[in-house]
């Protein structure tokens, strides 16, 4: 296993189910120890991602929220529990990424994220994992994402709906076209209160569990270099029926 972080005969055996993936093996393995991943949200999509990429064996995990966690929160925030009501929601996911896996280095940001801060926290991570629950911060994100080139997961969900794509927009696909970006995508963010809160509409508390799985996966794919990422490709998640759709975008013309 040379060519990387060298894995502890403990780590070995913590991740042997993924060692003996031939798509992962050791070298996939050591690519996550040596990644530092930068969570955005520790709510109900980065939840679960951060539980995921803890055990995946991610070296370095930063989670960016400036929130405290509150009783309406559990239906679907899982890194929280009871006993985490009104605590910082970084120190709630710090313990609990300690538990699980004490191989995984946490980073806490109990910060709102914003034009000044942005770039100087996210250009110490190799990738991002948007899970923020607002259209300024996921803009913010994209556009902060593409300045210092560092892969965006970005995952939204709505009532019993979801979304999930993956921004590279400083890299180009085999046929050397530039990948899209967010604002290929969506150009604009929709009119102030256009789009209702999770707090007014509602939200399935498990669809928050598959957006983040998924957007972990995605995460975990990038970084082991596997796979088809969801670049250029928009999955869409509707669990009243279950069903998996997906959208294609492309860069659009740029002015001169």
């Amino acid at each position: 296993m040379s060519g990387g972080p060298i894995l502890s005969p403990g780590e070995i055996g913590r991740y042997a189910r993924h060692i003996v993936l031939p798509e992962i093996g050791g070298g996939g393995q050591q690519a996550l120890k040596r990644a530092r991943v930068l969570v955005v949200g520790a709510g109900g999509i980065g939840s679960p991602a951060i539980l995921y990429l803890a055990a995946a064996g991610i070296g370095t995990i930063g989670v960016a929220d400036d929130d405290t966690v509150s009783l309406s929160n559990l239906q679907r925030q899982v890194l929280h529990g009871t006993a985490d009501i009104g605590r910082p929601k970084v120190e709630s996911a710090a313990e609990t990424v300690s538990d699980l896996n004490p191989h995984v280095g946490f980073e806490p940001h109990p910060v709102r994220l914003d034009a000044g801060n942005a770039a100087g926290i996210v250009g110490a991570y190799d990738l991002v994992l948007d899970g923020s629950d607002n259209f300024e911060t996921r803009y913010l994100m994209a556009d902060t994402c593409e300045a210092v080139r560092r892969p965006l997961v970005l995952a939204a969900v709505n009532r019993f709906a979801g979304q999930l794509t993956l921004l590279a927009p400083f890299e180009s696909d085999a046929e050397g076209r530039a990948n899209p970006s967010y604002r290929d995508l969506f150009p604009a963010p929709p009119p102030s209160g256009l789009v209702a809160s999770c707090a007014e509409a509602g939200i399935l508390g498990v669809v928050t569990g598959i957006l983040g799985t998924l957007a972990a996966a995605e995460a975990i794919k990038r970084i082991c270099g596997i796979g088809e990422p969801l670049v250029g490709r928009l999955l869409m998640v509707d669990a009243l029926t279950m069903r998996f759709e997906e959208i294609r975008y492309r860069r659009r013309r740029r002015s001169a």
